[in-house]
This record gives structure tokens, sequence and C-alpha cells, in this order.
């Protein structure tokens, strides 16, 4: 691997009386595609910054592979970073922006020549050497600060939200690019963003973070699948969540590992059965949730008979068709259910589901987690 493993300790950065981030810690592994997750304000940019060498700690340490680097200046940490303004030289062509920081260093025109190609190349910018940033869309832009970035051959690459400058269908594009040039250089990328689709795609693990606190470090599967907290939960992706207590607790075996099926009175709902590895007790209060899409809609009472699948009832309050899904609102006597219904096949080209029929909605044990305990 060519990248720097990052290990970040006990960082804490205030501003004035504000503070920005509480006891910040986390390890990014060598050749890692990690991103920093959470909404505007959350901290993620500040502990960017504090890895590029731009803020100061209040305390806390700073490590890339195993060497303190918080007295260092930014350009003595063997990485750089991509910004969300692209901060090219407008007076500049393509190839001059890139060859920037080679020229510095008094490399010959030979050898710069050979390196900016190569990483036009790499980024896909071969016939727009000579251009201006302002002949440029907004992609080949973010392309040429990622190539002005690279050639300088960083272990670490700090992106702070590159894409957010973009519109949905670019944004989707560039990610893939990323992901690819990632795939072809191997060195560790630290990705800043507020967007949830764009960490889940391109990630090999995330943090998210809130008022300046990390709440959950996992694969994107892991943070999806298993939310740590109720804003974990509601942040990525979307979910149902209700309050329920504990009335009944049993330990089962699951694909060989032990957990415990527990039934949860749910004010909204009734009771729920949900699987947990979490030892839970009777009389706890804890936060349940389960994803719109784990949901089976029907109009017809379902035949099952398997023990571990819940059913509840209720009438459509809104469908919303968006061709490859339909988003349905279900309304109970005390609640709003969200319910996604994905159209696989031809024969899905429309909800056969409208507005105030009565449905049932049902999903197994399995596919429901209890994110907090409460009490």
């Amino acid at each position: 691997m060519k990248g720097s493993d990052v290990v970040i300790t006990g960082v804490y950065k205030s501003f004035g009386d504000f503070r920005v981030l509480n006891n910040v810690s986390l390890e990014i592994k060598k050749g890692e595609f990690f991103s920093l997750l959470g909404p505007s304000g959350c901290g993620k940019t500040t502990l960017l910054r504090i890895i590029a060498g731009f803020e100061q700690p209040d305390s806390g340490t700073l490590t890339l592979d195993g060497n303190d680097v918080l007295s260092l200046p930014p350009n003595k940490r063997q990485l750089n970073t991509v910004f969300q303004n692209y901060a090219l030289f407008p007076h500049l062509t393509v190839f001059e922006n890139v060859a920037f920081s080679p020229r510095l260093k008094n490399i010959s025109n030979t050898e710069i020549k050979d390196k900016v190609n190569e990483y036009l190349k790499l980024v896909r910018l071969e016939g727009h050497a000579e251009k201006k940033p302002n002949q440029l869309s907004g992609g080949q832009k973010q392309r040429v600060a990622i190539a002005r970035a690279l050639i300088n051959e960083p272990r670490v690459l700090l992106l702070d939200e590159p894409l957010s400058a973009l519109d949905a269908k670019l944004r989707q594009h560039m990610l893939i690019e990323l992901d690819r040039i990632h795939d072809e250089i191997g060195i560790t990328f630290i990705y800043v963003t507020h967007d949830q689709q764009e960490a889940l795609s391109v990630s090999d693990r995330l943090a998210v973070m809130n008022q300046g606190d990390i709440l959950q470090i996992g694969t994107p599967q892991e943070i999806y699948e298993s939310p740590a907290t109720n804003f974990v939960a509601r942040f990525i992706g979307e979910t149902n969540l209700f309050d329920g207590t504990v009335v009944k607790a049993e330990k089962i075996n699951v694909q060989g590992a032990q957990e415990y099926m527990v039934e949860l009175e749910i004010p909204e709902l009734g009771i729920v059965k949900v699987t947990t590895v979490d030892d839970v007790h009777a009389g706890q209060v804890v936060s349940f949730t389960i994803r719109p899409e784990k949901i089976v809609i029907s109009k017809e009472k379902p035949a099952t008979k398997r023990e571990d699948i819940n059913l509840i009832t209720g009438i459509v309050d809104e469908p919303i068709y968006s061709g490859f899904q339909t988003k349905f609102y279900v309304k109970m006597e005390n609640a709003l259910f969200r319910v996604i219904k994905q159209h696989a096949n031809y024969s899905d080209e429309g909800p056969d589901i409208r507005w105030k029929d009565s449905v049932y909605l049902s999903w197994s044990a399995l596919d429901g987690y209890i994110v907090e305990v409460k009490s």
C-alpha cells in the first residue's frame, strides 16, 4: 500500500466558547477510502483541517504511520487537500495548474511534462491541457484539482466536500471517477461530506459525526443495517423509529450465534418482535427502528405462519410513485409508517395499492433493530 495510517486520539477543538470537536479518536487504515459524514456544523471539516495542518487542536494527538505530525506545517505532512471550490489559478492553463507544484521543486521540464501528462491521463483530461479553467465544466475543474493534488504524490489525499458544487448526475459520475482513481493509485483517501449516499457509495469505512462527537464508525453496511444511535438511524437513509418497552427477551441461536428474541410494547404499533445481540431485560425502554424497504405491503393478509413475522394494519395516507419504486405513507391510529416498494420488473410498472386503501404491513424480526437502550 502507498498510503499512510492516520491515527487521531483524544482531539478537542474549540473556537471561543464553542466546542467543535469533543474527544475525537479514530484510526484510518493505510490505503483506505474513509469518509467523515455528518450535517453542517458537526465538526468534520475542522477535523480535516487539523489533519491537513491548517488548524491546531486544543489537545490530542495526530500521527501518520506512527509519527507525530502536529508540529509539522501542511507542506511537510505528505498529504494534499482537494477543496470544494477547486482553487485553480484562472490565468493558467490546465497543464500549468497541474505543473505548478513540480515547478517549485526544480524538476526538469521533460520530467514535468511526463508527470503532468501522466496525471491528466489518470483523471481523463488528456485533451484539455491547453484550456483555461473558465473553458471547463465543473466536473472537469474538479478533476484538474485532483490531478494537481496527486502529482505531489501524497500518502494521504484529503477531500473537503469536493462534489457539492456539482449537479446530481455529475456528482454520481465523479463518485465513480474518484473510486476508480483511488483503486488505481492506492493511497489513503479521507473524504468529508454531508451526503449519505456519497459516503455509502464509495467508502471502505465511514465515521458519522454530530455536534463534535463521533457517533459510529463502520462499513457502509454496518452503519446502514445496524445504526448505533437514533441520530445515525435517522441521518443514514430513511427509517421508521419508535420508542418501546421490553416485555420479554428470550435467548435464541441465529446462524450459530446467540441473540435475543425480544417482544416490545410500542404504543403506536402494539407488540413487535425484534432480534438483538444486546442483553436487554423486561421493563427497559428502547428505541426500535425498521427500514421502509424491509417492509412488505399488501392488500391481502399474508398467509405465512412464521412466528418471527410482525403484522400490523393501516390506511394508505399518501402513495408517491417515482418510477423505480413507490413510497407509501401508511397511517395508523397514532403514527405514520413509511414503506418502500421496489419495482423490479415490468409487471410492477405502477402501484396496485392506492390512496385510502386498507393494507397489511409485515416484516421479519431479523430486519428490525434496537438502536438505543434508554433505561
